[in-house]
């Protein structure tokens, strides 16, 4: 007779082996010691939920519990956002790490980063996730990783302080308690949401402030607890058919966008282009930091939208006029041009949506003129005692615990080299 045991085990080797070496030819995967940890974890023991190709997978995250409404709210990360984050972690041999939000299998990764004289807490709020991890770990070997059931807001203090925090849970702020728990020069690796934009943030602490040192566009289920955040939603039909969603700012007036959606759509192209299958890097994130009131707008194709016809109805980047008391709103469309290229364009409603529809433009010329295919921005954050008029920075977003700001080099600084095309 066979031995299916080995037969099973080489099956899942070579998964293991194959998600590896996917992530390292899609330039995903590049430090030595993250490869050598993820070829080491036995990932499939960590998300039993899910075959062996589904759990090996390099895109994709394994749901592991969802809410009452079906909405998930404990998952497995994708294998390349963890490797993406770990890179970002910067971790050595002998680091005290603290992570938020467990699963196990991330923690067994930094477990085998930071060896047997390093030291690893994970902590959840949820006593079932971690429950499940503390079992998953041992079971597959990491018992020596601390599993902690715990709000987490403080940076479980007791166990730093940390060299490293990485946090895999999608945050809106970053609470004193992280920063307070960091060793100085230590890194807080975060998915913090900006106006509706998630971006994987690695920051350096240098006193009371943190410092990025790298930026990636990634996604997470949010956090919970003290310092959960929800985001304002504004139905424009009165159902769901058109929702604009706002995480930052949202009209003060709950009613200023009603009727809008009666006034004449204004349609503006912006001349800036892009070619088919290009990449867009950075416009997200530099409408979200210098157009206030931006947000993200969503449709339901089945049903009756109206005058409303974004291009993408999944998703749409989208502002609503906050200077003007909030009674006109514009979103993000592109079409087809002769040379078969694409070029962005702005819709915008309200009595003065024309207006408002230029200033749309107009900042994203500035950015496909000034920035585009330019250096990251420096994004700064310090704590909310700090006068607003002492930061630097050409932008800055309040949230309850920072102040970040961002700083984009312009164009006479030398810094910015020839427009090339960003696809990849």
């Amino acid at each position: 007779m066979a031995d299916t045991t080995a037969t099973d085990q080489d099956e899942v080797e070579r998964l293991r082996a194959e998600m590896v070496e996917r992530l390292v030819l899609d330039g995903y995967l590049v430090d030595g010691a993250v490869r050598r940890a993820m070829r080491t974890v036995p990932r499939h023991r960590f998300v039993p939920e899910a075959d062996r190709e589904t759990a090996h997978a390099p895109y994709d995250a394994v749901i592991t519990k969802k809410d009452e409404h079906g909405v998930a709210i404990s998952s497995v990360s994708a294998p390349q956002v963890q490797a993406m984050m770990l890179e970002q972690a910067a971790l050595r041999s002998g680091d005290r790490v603290l992570e938020i939000g467990s699963g196990g299998y991330n923690a067994a990764l930094i477990a085998e980063i930071v060896g047997e004289q390093g030291e690893v807490t994970t902590v959840d709020i949820d006593p079932e996730v971690t429950d499940r991890a503390r079992r998953l770990l041992k079971e597959s070997g990491y018992g020596q990783v601390r599993a902690i059931c715990a709000d987490a807001s403080d940076g479980v203090p007791e166990h730093g302080p940390y060299d490293a925090i990485i946090v895999t849970v999608g945050a809106w702020d970053i609470p004193p308690g992280w920063v307070d728990a960091l060793s100085e020069g230590g890194r807080l690796v975060v998915p913090l949401r900006i106006r509706n934009v998630t971006q994987s943030l690695a920051l350096e602490r240098e006193g009371e402030r943190l410092l990025s040192r790298g930026a990636r566009i990634c996604g997470f289920v949010p956090m919970q607890g003290s310092d959960e955040h929800t985001a304002v939603q504004v139905l424009l039909r009165g159902d769901e058919s058109v929702v604009l969603r706002f995480d930052d700012e949202a009209p003060a007036d709950p009613h200023a966008l009603d009727g809008v959606l009666l006034t004449d759509r204004v349609d503006v192209w912006t001349g800036v282009i892009l070619a088919p299958r290009e990449r867009i890097i950075g416009l997200r994130l530099y409408l979200a930091a210098t157009l206030p009131g931006f947000g993200t707008m969503t449709v339901d194709a089945d049903k009756d939208t109206g005058p409303v016809a974004p291009t993408n109805p999944g998703f749409s980047m989208a502002a609503v006029n906050i200077d003007d008391g909030g009674h006109e709103f514009a979103y993000l469309v592109t079409r087809r041009t002769e040379s078969g290229d694409f070029e962005y364009g702005v819709h915008a409603f309200g009595p003065r949506g024309e207006a408002f529809a230029e200033v749309v433009a107009e900042r994203l010329r500035v950015w496909d003129r000034d920035h585009r295919g330019g250096p990251e921005p420096r994004i700064e954050l310090f704590p909310i005692t700090m006068p607003v008029r002492d930061l630097p920075g050409q932008t800055v977003i309040t949230k309850k615990h920072r102040h970040i700001t961002f700083s984009w080099p312009t164009p006479l600084d030398g810094r910015i080299p020839p427009k090339t095309s960003e696809g990849e």
